[in-house]
């Protein structure tokens, strides 16, 4: 295994996905990851390395098969864990079934599930547990509701310094992941 630094950003975008700007950033997913490219680009010490920005940009009219699904696979291979955006707005699209089958059921990946709708580690939760609200967001992509037992996965809001910690905790990376569950912050 090759030394792997990246985080693999994953979120819903429109198929067939288009780079432009007003196409890719019409969808509410890619927004919530450009905000993470933008922390970065104002603070090189924010923790978040792009998976996406290690291998060539792919064209539109790019072949699943040949060209996007290999790509997709190779930033996989590269990363240490995955970010996964999950809102009302997530769709179960081919490329984010590829994304989370690849990265957690052959690569093992941990996974830090952002959700941008929430705000604070107290609104994700209920009763010291994952509000249902929460958990039926998981129905949204079925193959990471089912499979998400097979690594640690940790779920917080879209908060920049929650999301800090969660980028630098080791407990959610592949070469010293803790214990298959689902984890959140303490309050």
């Amino acid at each position: 295994m090759g030394y792997r630094n990246g985080n693999y950003a994953a979120f819903y975008v429109a198929e067939p996905f288009n780079a432009s700007a007003l196409k890719a950033h019409a969808t509410r997913d890619f927004c919530y990851y450009s905000i993470l490219r933008a922390w970065k680009g104002r603070d090189v010490s924010f923790p978040f390395n792009d998976s996406h920005g290690t291998t060539y940009n792919v064209r539109d009219n790019s072949l699943w098969e040949v060209t996007l699904k290999p790509r997709l696979r190779e930033r996989i291979r590269g990363s240490k864990n995955i970010v996964l955006f999950l809102s009302s707005n997530t769709v179960s699209s081919r490329a984010l079934r590829e994304e989370i089958d690849y990265g957690i059921n052959n690569q093992g990946l941990p996974v830090i599930v952002i959700y941008p709708e929430f705000d604070s580690t107290a609104s994700l939760l209920s009763s010291g547990d994952l509000k249902q609200s929460v958990k039926n967001l998981w129905d949204k992509l079925p193959l990471f509701r089912d499979s998400m037992s097979n690594v640690p996965t940790i779920h917080i809001p879209m908060k920049k310094d929650i999301i800090e910690n969660a980028l630098n905790d080791n407990d959610f990376m592949l070469s010293s992941k803790t214990a298959n569950n689902y984890y959140w912050y303490k309050l």
